[in-house]
């Protein structure tokens, strides 16, 4: 397995992201959101091109490689109804970019829940088979996340989804089922069971997320925890993809010290450092435990 964790967890700045990396022993790192002096912090794949020519041969010299991109096509802030222009125009500075960086993943999403009402299926599924297919002719695999769109809806939507966008694969994250309602089921929808989607989906994942978190009624979210800690199953489905010889990428996405889409969650630059490390050590040390029967 190749481990790494989105970096901006750790911190924004391209330095900070490389220091965590090579203080954990780590080679790879998924980017997301970079920062570099004299630019506003913004997606790989939104940086200016002349912080984008600062980032590479910082990353070069530190011998660290961008295994993935957290790319922000059809997140949860993109709506489908908006104009696919701009997934298309992300896309095509995303390429390039990855090609520059021997970058071979891309973590893409199938854009944000419609509230009651019907989720535009064809267009989504049409959106997504246009994006794969530039990706895959550019030599990059697509990994959708299980995330808060139409995919992450519950297990038998990602499937609906690949079955419609063929060539499409999946970056499976560990935490996301504790928050999400599982829409496949009546309302008062109940949250989605993490093994269960994991077991639904396992054939198609080329990528993992590890986040751990339990879901807290009482402020109608998340109190996310260190992996193995919280209800994601993560020890269970580690154990099932070394038992099963998994050997691609495990990357962590703490939320501890900060929350991609929730900018209350903050803390000091320090205690995000070392949150990040400490998670990511937590992470090797449950592996370590699963390989050996420890745990």
């Amino acid at each position: 397995m190749i481990l790494m964790g989105i970096a901006d967890e750790a911190g924004a700045s391209i330095d900070v992201q490389i220091q965590a990396t090579r203080t954990l022993g780590w080679h790879h790192l998924e980017a997301r959101n970079v920062a570099v002096a004299g630019f506003p912090t913004a997606n790989i794949h939104d940086l200016p091109d002349a912080a984008f020519e600062v980032v590479v041969p910082r990353l070069e010299a530190a011998g660290v490689k961008v295994y993935c991109f957290g790319s922000t096509l059809g997140n949860w802030a993109k709506k489908i109804e908006q104009p696919f222009e701009v997934s298309l125009t992300e896309a095509r500075r995303a390429i390039p970019r990855m090609q520059r960086l021997g970058t071979k993943f891309i973590r893409v999403m199938s854009y944000a829940i419609r509230e009651g009402e019907d989720q535009m299926e064809e267009e989504r599924f049409r959106r997504m088979r246009e994006l794969t297919k530039m990706f895959l002719d550019a030599g990059i695999q697509p990994v959708h996340e299980n995330c808060m769109n139409y995919g992450g809806m519950g297990w038998p939507f990602m499937l609906k989804l690949l079955e419609n966008v063929p060539g499409l694969k999946v970056v499976f994250d560990t935490g996301n089922p504790v928050f999400n309602d599982d829409r496949s089921q009546p309302k008062p929808h109940p949250k989605q069971d993490p093994w269960e989607f994991y077991t639904h989906v396992r054939e198609f994942i080329a990528h993992v997320h590890v986040k751990d978190a339990i879901w807290n009624p009482a402020k109608n979210d998340a109190d996310y925890t260190y992996p193995g800690e919280g209800g994601g199953a993560v020890r269970r489905i580690l154990q099932d993809l070394i038992t099963s010889g998994y050997q691609a990428g495990i990357s962590i996405e703490p939320h501890l010290a900060v929350v991609f889409h929730d900018a209350s969650v903050t803390a000091s630059a320090e205690a995000q450092f070392n949150s990040y490390v400490e998670y990511g050590r937590r992470l090797m040390k449950l592996i370590d435990g699963i390989k050996s029967g420890t745990v």
